[in-house]
């Protein structure tokens, strides 16, 4: 593979003659270069991918609902630091095992690490039912759930990369999307079931519908690329300006971006808000970021990836520090709603990003050892709010950090642009 210089434009990666290149390397980039950019078999490959996001990434981010349900009745003698802790696994758990996976999905390995994680994820889910002390909750639902589903997150994620190139940012979008989805429909369910059938049962449907979806990736989803050889990495890749900067802006923005997210419902209890309405501000706040991803995709490709990604992020910090200031039930709503447009940008953005600061051959490892640098950030956020909030009393300085950490990530995003471009603002990237 052709490393890429931290101050080259991304075409140079799909150049076989830039120096260093060997005729393997070369002649997976002239696959790449020939990637349908759409068509039926393509557009099938994202359903696929839609599907995966929507059972695992939508699932993880209904645990607002969850969050609610254990603080209030089933993990009642927890903390919310505690409970948190849960949640912060599976955010974590989905990016964290992301450089072997990815690196396994650039060897050629996508189908039987597909076909693993469902067993595991798909199982996992149903004994989050058969839960009822705080260490079973724990292993189930924040290791299990969380590591099965990062196992083919990262895959159905590089996937797409394989079988678009310009329309790149409106593929991922769609992906992220199903995640949107996800959360909405997942948050409804809970609420809808939950006084019907009980705990057990309402995650028993949940359940199915994640198999139903696993079911559809496994018939649907394939690799376009063959199998790259191991000497073909360039691992020093991975150590350009742009990408270190890149990716430790994104662990800075996991940090704060999911704790309104994750404190959504107990935040709308405390200033007022009906606890039956409460459950539904997480599915709100899901389908405003669906309107947020699939916007920015659409915006990427005309004014470019990480360009769409600071604006947005930048919004989502304005707001995540104005949300435990509102008082007034309208106006926490509004804030909510555009919070989740733009928190919902910088998830469908955040790896079309990585896949222009290399080659398609290898965008599994770098997609990957970004995640599980996330990860860091996922799993440290949601607890540190808590703890936050639990020694104050109030979630005023919780949104204080929050949206420091995200406005922090900001500033290395437009450091990681001027390393990769050269410039501060202007152009497109």
């Amino acid at each position: 593979m052709t490393s890429l210089s931290s101050s080259a434009p991304p075409p140079s990666a799909y150049d076989p003659k830039s120096k260093g290149s060997s005729v393997n390397s070369s002649s997976e980039l002239t696959a790449s270069d020939e990637a349908p950019d759409g068509g039926l078999r393509a557009w099938i490959v994202v359903a696929g991918s839609f599907c995966l996001s929507f059972a695992t990434f939508g699932y993880v981010v209904s645990w607002g609902a969850f969050q609610e349900y254990y603080q209030a009745v089933a993990l009642s003698d927890r903390s919310p630091s505690d409970i948190a802790w849960i949640g912060s696994l599976q955010y974590a758990l989905i990016f964290l095992p992301g450089l072997l996976t990815g690196y396994i999905f650039d060897l050629g390995y996508f189908r039987i690490s597909l076909i693993g994680s469902s067993i595991v994820y798909i199982t996992s889910n149903f004994l989050i039912a058969e839960c009822h002390k705080y260490w079973q909750f724990v292993i189930c639902q924040g290791v299990a759930v969380g590591l099965s589903a990062g196992w083919i997150y990262v895959p159905c994620t590089a996937i797409v990369a394989h079988w678009f190139k310009d329309k790149r940012p409106i593929a991922f979008s769609i992906v992220a999307f199903g995640s949107s989805v996800g959360g909405v429909l997942f948050s409804i369910i809970f609420r809808q079931l939950l006084p019907r059938v009980g705990f057990r049962w309402t995650v028993r449907v949940m359940a199915l519908v994640n198999l139903a979806c696993f079911l559809f990736a496994i018939i649907t989803m394939k690799a376009r690329l063959p199998p790259k050889g191991k000497t073909v990495t360039q691992w020093r890749a991975l150590l350009k300006r742009a990408y270190v900067l890149y990716t430790f802006s994104t662990l800075l923005a996991f940090l704060g971006l999911y704790t309104p997210l994750t404190f959504l419902s107990v935040s709308a209890v405390s200033i007022g808000i009906d606890s039956s309405l409460a459950f539904y501000i997480v599915g709100v706040c899901n389908a405003t970021s669906a309107f947020g991803r699939l916007l920015s995709g659409v915006l990427a490709v005309q004014y470019g990836g990480l360009n769409v990604m600071i604006v947005f992020t930048t919004l989502a910090a304005a707001m995540t520090y104005v949300w435990p200031f509102v008082d007034s039930h309208g106006g926490f709503i509004a804030i909510i709603c555009l919070y989740g447009a733009a928190s919902g940008a910088f998830v469908s953005l955040f790896p079309v990003v990585t896949t222009r600061l290399g080659g398609v051959e290898d965008v599994g490892l770098r997609t990957g050892v970004q995640m599980t640098f996330m990860s860091l950030g996922a799993l440290a956020g949601p607890p540190i709010s808590g703890a936050i909030q639990q020694h104050t009393g109030s979630f005023h300085d919780v949104g204080l950090y929050a949206g420091s950490m995200v406005i922090y990530s900001v500033v290395v995003m437009i450091l990681a642009r001027w390393a990769h471009v050269g410039e501060l603002a202007g152009g497109v990237f």
